[in-house]
């Protein structure tokens, strides 16, 4: 149990079969240069595979990568108490030092056990000369993996930090998303009990109509109520109920067409995009001299952009754009919702159309 806390807390199977493979790919290129100086450079000297491959690769292996997964444990340790690189780099040096000593030592030893030689011609001096004649090579080695071990661990914290990062991200735009929503549905809510007052003294069978309206309405918003984005084809018949309203409203004063790419029906767009533009459309278009009023509804693809055009045949905006955005609670969540959702990847611009008479608003988001 406490074994496999500690393999889990301090040892990365990952990184261990990374620095296996490193020094794998070491002893291949290893053996294709002892075989290329027997062979071709030095061919009548006594060589034998069997005992190189044993010794000299196994063994070496084994000791190594046993080795360097102890480093690997200490240097996570390192990390979770984040001493000084003066520390960690005098730990390693001698670590790069200790490596040969301790190959040198499982080989001798391993020597006399197997009677390769006896205990009393064992020579220090010459084990020592062996220690020595590799010490530059084995500190290179040395510290290729323990670079290898700190790259990983670094790139793991970066993952992770991203990961962290996007996830906050997310949370952060639901949370401003739900605070936009819930701002906008009361401003949705209380225009159209406006309306249901108004048509109470004059109509009583539409305002019950426009009563049951409102109510499928706020059914399909309040399921819709944890989603960012919804398919076109929801937010249609969302806007149907809402078309209901303004029919009963407005009677024939009010004509709205809608022209929609087929293809484009279950892409997902912000949820109750449309309403608000319409809404907007209607307030600014209807004036003395314009009392009937056709709105036009474009979605359509245009560069690999969503396109959402309406248009009205009404008076003309004496505002511009920005000043819209300030006035107006549902034009300044659109915008605040398209930010939030796009970034500085999408367009919004509400303007007077030239020459013919009329207000286009235009919205175009990544498809």
């Amino acid at each position: 149990m406490k074994l496999t806390w500690f393999s889990k807390k301090f040892l990365d199977w990952n990184l261990v079969l990374i620095l296996a493979g490193f020094y794998l790919l070491f002893d291949f290129v290893l053996i294709a240069k002892v075989a290329y100086m027997q062979y071709v450079m030095l061919p009548a000297r006594p060589f034998s595979w069997a005992s190189f491959l044993f010794h000299n690769i196994l063994l070496d292996y084994v000791i190594v990568v046993s080795y360097m997964t102890i480093i690997a444990s200490s240097t996570k340790r390192f990390l979770y108490k984040k001493y000084s690189w003066a520390k960690i780099i005098t730990f390693h040096t001698i670590l790069s030092f200790l490596i040969g000593m301790v190959i040198r030592l499982v080989l001798d030893f391993y020597s006399i056990i197997t009677s390769q030689q006896g205990f009393a011609d064992y020579n220090f001096s010459e084990s020592v000369y062996a220690f020595m004649y590799v010490i530059d090579l084995n500190f290179l080695i040395y510290f290729a993996m323990v670079s290898i071990i700190y790259t990983y661990y670094y790139l793991k914290q970066v993952k992770e930090a991203e990961k962290r990062h996007i996830k906050l991200e997310n949370q952060l735009v639901t949370t401003r998303m739900k605070m936009l929503s819930s701002q906008l549905q009361p401003h949705f809510l209380f225009n159209t009990l406006n309306s249901i007052a108004v048509l109470t003294d004059v109509d009583a069978g539409k305002a019950k109509d426009t009563i049951a309206d409102l109510s499928d309405f706020l059914r399909e918003i309040l399921y819709k109520s944890d989603s960012n984005c919804i398919s076109l084809d929801e937010e249609l018949r969302i806007l149907k109920y809402y078309l209901n309203i303004l029919n009963v409203r407005f009677s024939d004063h009010l004509t709205i067409n809608r022209e929609i790419e087929e293809s484009l029906r279950y892409k997902k767009i912000p949820a109750l995009l449309l309403q608000p533009l319409i809404e907007n459309s209607i307030k600014h278009g209807y004036s003395y001299n314009h009392t009937d009023l056709v709105i036009n509804i474009s979605v359509f693809s245009r560069d690999k952009k969503f396109v959402l055009r309406i248009t009205n045949n009404g008076e003309s905006i004496t505002e511009t754009h920005a000043e819209l955005m300030k006035k107006g609670v549902g034009l300044r969540n659109i915008d605040d919702r398209l930010k939030n959702l796009y970034g500085k990847d999408y367009f919004f611009e509400i303007r007077n159309m030239q020459p013919q008479r009329g207000v286009e608003t235009l919205i175009e988001i990544p498809l």
